[in-house]
């Protein structure tokens, strides 16, 4: 039988394998609220090395988000509702809500790269995202606009490389990674709703996992910064984001462990092309929620179900609410440790 070890470090193959996607445009922050990193996309085990060979995550993701104010007033701009010199009085809310599937394969390479382990992951994404704007905009005159403007699409999103290098030293183990948006996905500026970005980006970091087999102790935390490209179709530029999600948790058996997730956001520079009555727009967001994890073996291979879900505080211009991630992932199982068998020779 394999040992605890064993099993904990096979569940941190199939977690990691299903945590390499990046997400679609309902919950984020910058350009309209919306960001090129989604919170909460790392977690436990995130630097646990994984088994070799090619392996598939996939995540149904579902986020029910509202704001108000400056974060509401960006989209009605974008859309080219309202002129950006204008000085406005804002009072409106936008709401939405995103049910998606992310498919992410991924392959391992066998040979290390400067003594790590290297995978590397093309993730896509197919879902609906809907929004809904309602409420008050008061101009200079006295002008004012009053109702609500609703929006959905049923689409296919960019396409989010990336490429991970992990080290394992004991029960300590590290990650550097490197992530991309290819703004290939359905977008369109005249839209509330989109499934695509609209423009390019490139994110790096590193990461830390704590992972004690005889205790059954895991602790990870993921952090790093987005450089957002400027979007063709608007000349809008978002800021440098930092984000750090992490997560703890506790194997209570060889299969199951339960614990608890969390994220920050944080805008570091201001946007460029934001209208002036928006300020430098920096976004930020705190969330916070339970975990379970169960490992279970599918033939030859070894398969990963896990549960999360955050609820956010602290925002500041971007949408803001809960959001529920339900993962399933499969790989090709760890190598078991064979004993030899002793033959005795008698003359």
């Amino acid at each position: 039988m394999a040992s605890v070890e064993s099993k904990i470090r096979r569940m941190g193959c199939v977690a990691a394998a299903a945590a390499l996607v990046l997400c679609p445009e309902i919950s984020r922050a910058d350009e309209s609220g919306i960001s090129f990193w989604l919170p909460g996309l790392e977690g436990s085990l995130a630097a646990t090395p994984t088994t070799p060979g090619w392996s598939l995550g996939t995540i149904y993701y579902h986020t029910s988000v509202n704001a108000s104010g400056a974060a509401a007033a960006a989209r009605e701009f974008q859309v080219g509702r309202f002129s950006p010199t204008v000085n406005i009085n804002l009072n409106l809310n936008l709401s939405g809500q995103a049910d998606l599937l992310f498919i992410a394969p991924t392959y391992t390479f066998a040979t290390p790269l400067f003594g790590g382990q290297a995978s590397i992951t093309l993730a896509g994404v197919y879902g609906r995202n809907s929004a809904s704007i309602a409420g008050t905009l008061t101009g200079p005159l006295g002008n004012t606009f009053t109702g609500t403007r609703q929006d959905d699409l049923t689409s296919y999103g960019d396409l989010y490389p990336t490429f991970k290098l992990k080290w394992n030293s004991g029960v300590n183990n590290y990650m550097f990674y490197a992530a991309g948006d290819i703004p290939v996905g359905d977008y369109n500026p005249n839209r509330l709703a989109n499934i695509g970005i609209g423009h390019g980006a490139i994110d790096l970091g590193g990461g830390y996992t704590y992972l004690n087999p005889t205790t059954g102790d895991e602790f990870s935390g993921v952090a790093g910064f987005t450089y957002n490209f400027k979007n063709p179709d608007t000349q809008y530029q978002s800021g440098i984001d930092f984000h750090f999600d992490w997560g703890v948790s506790h194997f209570l058996s060889k299969q199951v462990f339960v614990g608890f997730v969390g994220y920050a956001y944080q805008q570091i520079t201001d946007d460029f092309g934001q209208p002036a009555v928006l300020g430098g727009f920096r976004s930020r967001v705190l969330g916070i929620g339970p975990q379970l994890g169960y490992i279970f073996p599918i033939g030859d291979n070894q398969a990963f179900l896990g549960l999360k879900g955050y609820g956010e505080f602290d925002a500041a211009n971007r949408p803001s609410g809960w959001n529920t991630w339900l993962t399933f992932s499969i790989s090709e199982a760890a190598p078991r440790t064979v004993t030899p068998t002793r033959h005795i020779i008698t003359k």
